[in-house]
């Protein structure tokens, strides 16, 4: 608890880096405090996407979110994606690089999902151990999120605020909190979303995601296409609370409006914020925009990258 977010700064509020909003962003340079990039859209992109985030990078801080580090998955860690990464964010200075907790395939195929991994003992032990091998290899910073999930395990033993307590701490991780995902994944399992948010490591939560979803009745999809609804707002009140403070993102991946709109839509977490904040020296008494496009997301909320 002596060093709040792993020592990482709160960036306050970003904006994803998505090609439709590629003019806008450089003809009118807005006010906006970092950006996050979708890793597998420039990893191996040259043109005027390595053009457009080099100029990003120039001006504004830059952190990275993967969707196919695997970390889950019994397949061996694939070396050649980890040193495009790796590349990347030294070339564009990322603070941090993200991805989920979960796999992406097996026996070398792509599943195009981010897939739920059973929350065990074995799992446990073959993730953190895995941690531990990329972080030493990246030598930066790794976050690993809490995916929304659909369906369970038979063979899980381990609530998933617990198996992200225990990974954290022994892999020595950094966390990037979705409430949306918390909120989603609490409607779809039946379990109390206020726990969660209360339960995992809050000096690990480096990052907290923000989105809307799909409500189909009798269970909810991360779709990242509308507006954040009041109960995530609430659980993002909590988390601010607890944290005090973390660098947020608000992702809107498909159906995506104009910059303009997904700004307005993030400066709302401004009204759920406490007055009170850790003192951190980073984060400015106005803090402005996030956003998020990119990637149309699948049912099971995978992001596939964009292309140009």
């Amino acid at each position: 608890m002596n060093n709040p977010r792993l020592g990482h700064p709160n960036l306050g509020l970003g904006v994803g880096l998505r090609t439709v909003h590629f003019n806008h962003i450089l003809q009118q340079q807005p006010d906006v405090d970092w950006f996050e990039i979708i890793s597998e859209n420039f990893i191996d992109s040259k043109g005027r996407p390595r053009y457009v985030l080099e100029q990003i990078a120039e001006r504004y801080p830059v952190v990275m979110h993967g969707v196919s580090l695997s970390i889950g998955s019994t397949d061996p860690l694939d070396f050649d994606y980890l040193g495009k990464l790796k590349r990347l964010a030294g070339e564009v200075n990322a603070l941090w690089i993200s991805d989920h907790l979960c796999w992406t395939g097996v026996a070398s195929r792509n599943s195009h999902d981010l897939l739920p991994v059973p929350l065990n003992e074995e799992t446990l032990k073959h993730v953190v151990e895995r941690i531990r091998v990329v972080q030493d290899f990246l030598e930066r910073p790794l976050m690993l999120e809490n995916p929304s999930s659909y369906v369970t395990f038979a063979d899980s033993t381990i609530s998933e605020w617990e198996f992200l307590t225990r990974m954290a701490e022994d892999a020595d991780c950094g966390l990037l909190l979705d409430v949306n995902n918390v909120y989603v994944s609490s409607v779809n399992h039946d379990f109390d979303p206020v726990e969660y948010v209360e339960s995992v490591p809050h000096e690990r939560v480096v990052q907290c995601h923000l989105a809307g979803h799909t409500d189909c009745g009798t269970h909810l999809i991360d779709t990242h296409d509308g507006r954040v609804v009041d109960p995530v707002w609430d659980l993002f009140r909590r988390a601010h609370e607890l944290t005090g403070g973390v660098s947020t993102l608000l992702e809107w991946d498909a159906s995506i409006p104009p910059f303009d709109v997904v700004h307005q839509e993030v400066l709302k977490a401004k009204q759920h914020m406490s007055t009170q904040l850790r003192a951190t020296g980073d984060l400015a008494d106005s803090v402005t925009t996030t956003s998020q496009e990119s990637v149309v997301p699948h049912p099971l909320h995978f992001m596939t990258p964009e292309i140009e």
